[in-house]
């Protein structure tokens, strides 16, 4: 090698990032903690390739230790904090677990704030972007997304007007959807999914409001024979949001390089693959309801329109929330149903 040869080589070798010469030696290994067992779809479907997309670009430099079913320890509501913490690195939770402590995260949680997961998850990245930067303080937001809207799966009640819902037993999703239910005329309670189940088998209730997607898991097919959902093209009953927050002292300690390839795979693109992921769950949970020779039913979107009436005092109670939190509450309702319109 010539001397002119070797001192090319060198300066290349220098020139290349630090996490590119330690091909397959991780500096850093992530933490992630979720709620959901290891065979669910967003861990098989999601986290797993994530985390080997974030591998393979950083060369190996990050690797990933996942922690489903809260084998980390505590319970689903302290997720945010056990990444605020470091008990876990990163952290996939609901807002609505922890009512009224996210508000701007909790905004699209509120019923009829939905039309599917990609372009909702959209929009609520957006107005966390706007609203909601101060919220998750010590964490670093990865990722925003809703899943698609709920349907209403009863044991055998077809659901029209407002009317069908009166003296109705329902197990509710979370707070807002329940009290709207509630005005509705409907008997709301509140329990784990868990717990949902045998509710439905012994008649303690008369049906769920649920994603296609939850079904599969808790085989609601079995428990339920009629599917109720609003007519395709406008808004659902209601979703729940989700946060991808990491530990922001982990993410300000890793290398420029590193928290480059952590910058790359998160994100507005990330929201939005999240959300498309959920139609995905969405649609395979819905064949299975069809496989089972379960009936759906449509409600129509003018009923629905209806309904948004109604729980016009949901949303006044809400924006009151937020402007206690500090917020303008009406201006951040207002641009979420605006967001949601410009996706269509």
């Amino acid at each position: 090698m010539t001397r002119r040869t070797a001192l090319a080589t060198m300066g290349a070798a220098l020139a290349t990032p630090a996490f590119l010469k330690k091909a397959h030696a991780a500096e850093v290994t992530l933490r992630v903690a979720h709620f959901l067992p290891g065979v669910a779809p967003m861990q098989t479907r999601f986290f797993d390739v994530w985390a080997k997309e974030i591998s393979d670009a950083s060369n190996g430099a990050i690797e990933f230790q996942m922690f489903p079913s809260m084998q980390l320890g505590g319970k689903p509501p302290q997720l945010a904090d056990q990444a605020r913490q470091g008990i876990a690195d990163i952290s996939w939770t609901l807002p609505v677990y922890t009512p009224d402590r996210f508000p701007v995260a909790e905004t699209f949680a509120l019923p009829f704030m939905v039309t599917n997961a990609e372009k909702t998850s959209v929009a609520m990245d957006q107005l966390m972007q706007e609203f909601g930067q101060n919220e998750y303080k010590g964490l670093k937001p990865l990722a925003f997304h809703t899943h698609d809207g709920g349907k209403f799966h009863t044991r055998g009640q077809k659901i029209n007007t407002v009317e069908d819902l009166k003296g109705l037993k329902l197990r509710a999703p979370n707070q807002a959807t329940g009290e709207m239910l509630t005005l509705m005329g409907a008997e709301t309670v509140f329990f784990p999914v868990t717990e949902m189940v045998v509710g439905l088998s012994n008649g303690v209730i008369d049906g769920c409001c649920l994603p296609y997607e939850v079904v599969p898991a808790f085989k609601l097919q079995e428990l339920t024979s009629v599917t109720n959902e609003p007519e395709a093209g406008g808004r659902g009953v209601y979703c729940n949001t989700f946060a991808l927050v990491m530990n922001e002292r982990k993410y300000e300690g890793l290398s420029d390089d590193l928290r480059k390839v952590i910058d790359d795979h998160s994100g507005p693109d990330l929201s939005r693959r999240l959300g498309a992921q959920f139609d995905e769950f969405e649609a395979f949970g819905r064949s299975v309801v069809e496989k089972q020779g379960n009936e759906i039913h449509t409600i129509p979107a003018a009923e629905i329109e209806k309904w948004r009436e109604m729980a016009q005092p949901i949303y006044d109670t809400w924006v009151e929330k937020l402007n206690k939190a500090g917020h303008d509450g009406a201006a951040i309702v207002a641009r979420a149903n605006e967001l949601l319109d410009a996706q269509g």
